[in-house]
């Protein structure tokens, strides 16, 4: 079961149902969900974690979802000791974590699995995003798996190797003469005028929480202890969550 309660704004509070929303109606802040932590704790552990299934889902009481998820496979990718770089720049335990492991190739498969499983649960039966690349095949390969239509809209400058991964699981791609704010723009007001689910505003918020996956994993393959510095680069800047785990359970 899911233990998220509500949507909530970051600055003034007010809360929301667990729908389509990016915005405070009021202050016109970012909204966050909001979990009943108190009950989440009580039923959490690390035994129940380890019982789960060697993907990101094993964190499935941790994630704003309820029923069937749309699972390809994500997620519990190799965190690597690179003992030779390690001795370079003075550090003994230093690790690479290979997301590029997941099901195509790239970090955006954890956030991507939870925003299309969320969009189902709230009743779109079509997803769109704006991509330069790996958000594209990302959405396009999870809607496929979902069933559900995909609209992707990429700026016509995207190399085509890129492209060639989104198109082998056919969704509706769009190249957009311009940058990618220019294929965002057409695709928000598009997804407004259908009723589509986008990822990249009305269901953001959606896309972070399977981010934090990211850290969960890694304090879990550390034995539940949060590492002292993580170096990321900046691609995803939501994904710079990082739960502090080493008292969980």
């Amino acid at each position: 079961m899911s233990y998220a309660i509500a949507l909530r704004c970051r600055k003034c509070g007010r809360e929301y149902p667990l729908k389509a929303l990016n915005l405070c109606d009021f202050c016109f802040s970012p909204l966050e969900v909001s979990y009943d932590y108190e009950s989440m704790a009580k039923a959490i552990s690390r035994e129940r974690i380890l019982e789960g299934p060697p993907s990101m889902w094993r964190y499935r009481d941790l994630l704003p979802v309820d029923g069937d998820v749309v699972d390809t496979g994500t997620g519990f990718t190799p965190l690597v000791k690179a003992d030779n770089l390690g001795q370079k720049i003075g550090l003994d335990k230093l690790y690479i974590k290979n997301d590029c492991l997941n099901p195509t190739y790239s970090f955006k498969d954890r956030p991507v699995s939870v925003v299309v499983t969320k969009a189902g649960e709230i009743g779109f039966d079509t997803v769109s995003c704006a991509s330069t690349g790996n958000l594209a095949a990302s959405v396009a390969a999870h809607a496929a798996k979902a069933d559900m239509k995909a609209y992707v809209f990429v700026p016509s400058g995207v190399e085509p190797g890129k492209l060639v991964g989104a198109a082998i699981y056919n969704p509706v791609l769009v190249k957009v003469e311009g940058s990618y704010d220019d294929a965002n723009r057409l695709c928000t007001w598009l997804a407004g005028k259908y009723n589509w689910g986008f990822i990249n505003i009305n269901l953001r918020l959606y896309y972070a929480e399977g981010s934090k996956t990211l850290g969960y994993e890694i304090a879990e393959q550390l034995e539940w202890c949060s590492p002292d510095c993580i170096v990321y680069p900046a691609g995803s800047v939501g994904t710079l969550f990082y739960p502090n785990m080493a008292g969980a359970g």
